[in-house]
């Protein structure tokens, strides 16, 4: 018999671990149709427009009637609207507190404001696309020039470009997620210096965002201006040797001990499949719940990811005003998706689909679980700084690098990414640490994965997957290097979120 799984006592589908053919015996029922693994069997007849249910919870609705043993996917299941009791706060408990005794530390860095880093990088920013050119050619120029051997506490250089910055709102919207979201990495607590480069013309002008947040240029801060500079040979000079000028106080630095209360984990999952709400993500839950316990911080986000999930959370926020804040986010998604021509239900995508999932609600339910158990402690805006400390909430899109960039912006200084299809991601200056959902995929992309969750179809337990994730982050926020790092992923990964129109 092929292996499969029943994940609550309500569901009426089985999820395959293995692919059956056509008169095999899963739970108890004769499959009537080879069903790939991951995917799902009906265990029951659902009469048309009835409720598909998975983890307990509503995935979808049979749109024909589905006989038992049969396929349940795209072909046979839809969505439409439903009512969802979000019981606000009725589910919130007390949290584990870790004893004096097992408080765990790492090594990280101490910054002035006292925050912990786990890396230490010098970064270029940029104000607008036109100065992308003249970033990268800067951090290019000082890494290859082999200074970087001298000031081994250093991790790099690296150029934190993008494509907007002009035809903008300077009063509107886009405005201010960009300048929050540069500001967010510049004081990220695992930079330790900043050259920021701006054209001159452009709508996001450097002097008014120093303003804003009343920053003076120093030794670990300068800003440069190509057309002030006198072009952009000259401001690549300028700027590789701004850079050098920095380089003995960014340095000037060395690992501590630090209390685990200090990290503050960023949770992404992508390219997901049928397991991933069965292995690596509740895995990570656990790990998310170990480090809560510690007093630590962990950030769940990409809203459309949540969608359908997110009475899941409402009961365990803290106050109902907390879940009312994510409600709301759900709403303004809800109209953003229709002004323009989409659906909240638009994921999940092609590779998500051949990988088992068929609905978003299905999806969200799974990356609902990497949130652990603890309350909901507070919901943000992108890029906003989580001040609050335990799981929280951060509002942004469903796609990995833009969501991650607000994360990082918000503050987190390690991060956790789940895949079951093999996303390639990294996400510099926080490193990154890849969990695969799947056997299959690990053995196949092992370069780019550090832990493999898919033992847990094997009989490894959550529990001891997720202390498992748990002590690899404390390693690698002390330095260890993550497989996205010695890949070199994370440079292109900066993509601040744009809603508005670009003029």
């Amino acid at each position: 018999m092929p292996r499969s799984m029943k994940l609550h006592a309500s569901d009426n589908v089985a999820v395959l671990i293995e692919a059956c053919a056509a008169g095999d015996e899963v739970q108890g029922i004769t499959a009537t149709q080879r069903i790939p693994r991951g995917h799902k069997m009906a265990l029951a007849a659902v009469p048309e427009g009835e409720e598909i249910v998975k983890y307990g919870q509503i995935i979808g609705f049979a749109s024909r009637p589905i006989a038992p043993g049969e396929w349940v996917h795209e072909h046979n299941v839809g969505l439409h609207d439903f009512t969802r009791d979000y019981q606000f706060s009725e589910g919130r408990r007390l949290t584990n507190r870790a004893p004096a005794s097992e408080l765990r530390t790492f090594r990280g860095y101490r910054r002035p404001n006292g925050k912990w880093g786990t890396r230490n990088y010098i970064a270029v920013l940029t104000s607008v696309n036109c100065s992308a050119t003249a970033a990268r050619h800067i951090a290019g120029e000082v890494e290859r020039s082999g200074v970087l051997k001298n000031y081994p506490n250093i991790d790099g250089i690296i150029s934190l470009v993008h494509g907007t910055g002009c035809a903008i709102d300077h009063q509107g919207q886009d405005y201010e997620l960009l300048k929050r979201t540069q500001w967010g990495y510049a004081t990220n607590p695992n930079v330790g210096g900043v050259l920021m480069v701006g054209l001159g013309c452009e709508g996001f002008q450097i002097p008014r965002w120093k303003e804003a947040y009343g920053i003076e240029e120093s030794t670990t801060f300068r800003t440069l201006v190509i057309q002030e500079s006198g072009g952009t040979r000259k401001t690549v000079e300028k700027g590789v040797q701004a850079i050098i000028d920095m380089l003995p106080a960014v340095n000037d630095v060395k690992r501590e001990d630090a209390p685990a209360s200090e990290l503050m984990l960023a949770l992404q999952c992508g390219g997901s499949d049928g397991y991933s709400g069965i292995t690596a993500n509740p895995a990570l839950g656990v790990a998310v719940d170990l480090l809560v316990a510690q007093g630590g911080t962990a950030i769940l986000s990409e809203t459309p990811e949540i969608y359908g999930a997110e009475h899941l959370l409402t009961r365990r926020a803290e106050t109902p005003e907390i879940g009312q804040k994510l409600v709301e986010r759900i709403r303004w998604w809800e109209g953003y998706t229709a002004r323009n021509n989409m659906r909240m239900d638009n994921n999940p995508s092609p590779g998500n689909k051949a990988g088992g999932l068929t609905t978003i609600l299905e999806k969200s339910l799974g990356a609902a679980a990497k949130g652990g158990s603890t309350n909901l402690m507070g919901v943000f805006e992108y890029a906003e700084a989580v001040t609050q400390r335990g799981l929280v909430f951060m509002d942004t899109p469903g796609y990995d690098p833009v969501s991650a960039t607000g994360q990082v912006a918000g503050g987190a200084n390690i991060l956790c990414f789940t895949t079951g299809r093999g996303s390639a991601f990294g996400c510099k200056p926080t490193p990154s640490i890849k969990l695969s959902t799947n056997n299959f995929l690990y053995e196949q992309m092992r370069d780019d994965i550090d832990i493999n969750c898919g033992d847990i179809l094997d009989g490894v337990s959550h529990e001891e997957k997720g202390r498992q994730i748990f002590e690899e982050i404390i390693r690698v926020a002390s330095g260890a290097r993550t497989r996205s790092e010695e890949l070199g992923y994370g440079d292109s990964e900066f993509v601040p979120w744009q809603v508005g129109a670009t003029m």
